[in-house]
């Protein structure tokens, strides 16, 4: 009975702390440029720390010192839960965008944000709606933005990394940037995908791989080379944890 309270009143925290920073952010929006570097860092620096402290988290990061930070990367991370937003949101030190599902589009206050900070959107299972985001996020890439995204496609329910979907990482390619594996662990017993907000603390681990070029010796990596290698690092940070 008193975790079901402590998650109604955590629930009631997330979601009047995420309307009340989106609308700020959304007040400010006009001020900061066509590349929303303003409200972009207001969610890494603001809402998701909020959002994390509320949910009881400690986030600890590794290998931060592995990633050039003055380039655009796409980000790759496993996927276990929501709150991996927050993370991913509060440890990578760059203005971050995320691809969603079409879906998301109609949430309020999170649809708002999203659109307005120019996050990709993808409708699943649709091979030309796939082709149209590869467009898009290339261009959001090439012109000298982060992305991330889940290739997994879905959140893990067990715990194990589903296969890498390679036609997502086809941006990376057409852009020329690096893939950067993230691996995330710790997130989906935080806040599980099954049940209605059952959020319990404890600490969500996040490290960063080796950054995966996208040509080998001036010849351009297959995309299901690049899915398999991305996966295979972060396969092994989570083993080097466990």
């Amino acid at each position: 009975m008193m975790w079901r309270l402590y998650n109604v009143l955590q629930f009631a925290f997330t979601l009047a702390w995420t309307a009340g920073w989106i609308t700020l952010a959304l007040m400010l929006r006009p001020l900061s440029g066509a590349q929303a570097r303003l409200p972009l860092r207001m969610a890494s620096r603001c809402w998701a720390p909020g959002l994390l402290w509320g949910a009881g988290a400690r986030l600890e990061v590794e290998g931060l010192e592995r990633v050039d930070w003055s380039q655009p990367c796409l980000f790759v991370a496993n996927h276990q839960s929501v709150i991996d937003i927050c993370a991913l949101f509060r440890a990578i030190p760059v203005p971050l965008r995320f691809l969603l599902k079409e879906e998301m589009k109609r949430v309020p206050f999170v649809g708002w944000y999203a659109r307005a900070t120019g996050m990709l959107f993808i409708v699943r299972d649709n091979a030309r709606a796939g082709a149209l985001f590869r467009r898009d996020a290339a261009a959001l890439l090439a012109g000298g933005q982060s992305l991330c995204l889940f290739p997994e496609g879905t959140r893990s329910r067990s715990g194990e990394v589903a296969p890498f979907k390679a036609g997502s990482l086809q941006a990376a390619i057409d852009a020329g940037v690096p893939v950067v594996p993230v691996a995330l662990q710790g997130a989906g017993r935080v806040l599980p995908v099954d049940g209605f907000f059952r959020v319990r603390p404890g600490t969500i681990r996040l490290g960063f791989g080796t950054p995966l070029p996208v040509r080998v010796d001036g010849v351009p990596v297959t995309r299901q080379a690049l899915a398999d290698r991305s996966r295979a690092e972060v396969l092994a940070l989570l083993q080097a944890w466990a």
